[in-house]
């Protein structure tokens, strides 16, 4: 470590101790989803000194993601999600490594994508098809990965949990990626003894909020609505939502990686063993 980055994140340090920060700096991530989420996640994870980032973002940014994405600014609009926020750690962190691959997760691109050797994988990804796909690979090739639910539509910050995939509540996108894997990948069935799926997922409790047509909101669901975050219509989003679901991906992935064991004082992968319990 540079005399630099430990000046940078003495605070770090001070908190989690110095072992967990170099941990913390010998750390791969890969943000599969630079958007919302990904973009908080990113800068979050960043600031507390991980070393190595893969960021795997096809889009741009546009003026519609000014509401509640980091990087988007009247500068950055046309520009690619991953390179712009890419750029972004470099000024937080000059020691820090980024990898920018613009694409998408999908069945062509996931091997490839996976085949380097991540500490941590965060599931950012609106798709369900693309999500469950990311979460099966991530299971089978045993790489520890946590997954976001929907954000949109909601306002209350102390709604938001963590809780095992099979866990969650009130959030229809993971209610039907459940049902996907368990069905398309042969995740543990449901039901009252229902099998954990191992996987952590930060998730809102909170009834959705819906716009209408009216220029008014519902929690009431209405026949016309579309569904998800688009551009222009969909659900309405705000940062305090998408960065407090961000930062408790975050905060899950740093206690995990302040608590592994070296892995010269072990021979198993420390990661899967101690990882906090949801």
């Amino acid at each position: 470590m540079t005399d630099s980055f430990l000046t940078r994140f003495s605070g770090i340090a001070r908190l989690y101790g110095q072992q967990a920060l170099d941990n913390f700096a010998n750390a791969h991530v890969a943000i599969i989803g630079i958007g919302g989420v990904g973009c908080w996640v990113a800068e979050a994870l960043a600031r507390s000194g991980v070393g190595t980032f893969t960021f795997v973002d096809l889009d741009d940014l546009c003026v519609t993601n000014i509401n509640r994405q980091l990087h988007a600014v009247e500068e950055t609009i046309g520009r690619s999600k991953a390179q712009v926020m890419a750029d972004r750690l470099r000024s937080i962190n000059p020691d820090v490594v980024v990898h920018v691959r613009q694409e998408f997760f999908t069945e062509k691109t996931a091997e490839d994508i996976l085949s380097d050797s991540y500490d941590w994988v965060i599931d950012a990804i609106d798709s369900i098809k693309a999500k469950c796909l990311l979460l099966a690979l991530c299971r089978e090739k045993e790489i520890p990965v946590i997954t976001s639910g929907g954000a949109g539509g909601r306002i209350r910050t102390d709604k938001i949990e963590v809780a095992d995939l099979s866990r969650t509540h009130g959030c229809a996108l993971l209610l039907q990626v459940r049902k996907n894997l368990r069905s398309d990948y042969g995740f543990p069935a449901g039901g009252k003894k229902a099998k954990k799926f191992k996987i952590p997922a930060v998730f809102s409790s909170e009834q959705p909020r819906y716009p209408t047509s009216d220029g008014c909101v519902s929690t009431q669901r209405p026949d016309d609505v579309v569904p998800g975050i688009r551009c222009d219509a969909g659900y309405g989003t705000a940062t305090p939502i998408i960065g407090s679901f961000a930062f408790a991906i975050a905060g899950f992935v740093l206690d995990d990686l302040a608590s592994a064991i070296p892995d010269e004082q072990t021979e198993t992968k420390s990661s899967l063993q101690t990882r906090p319990s949801v």
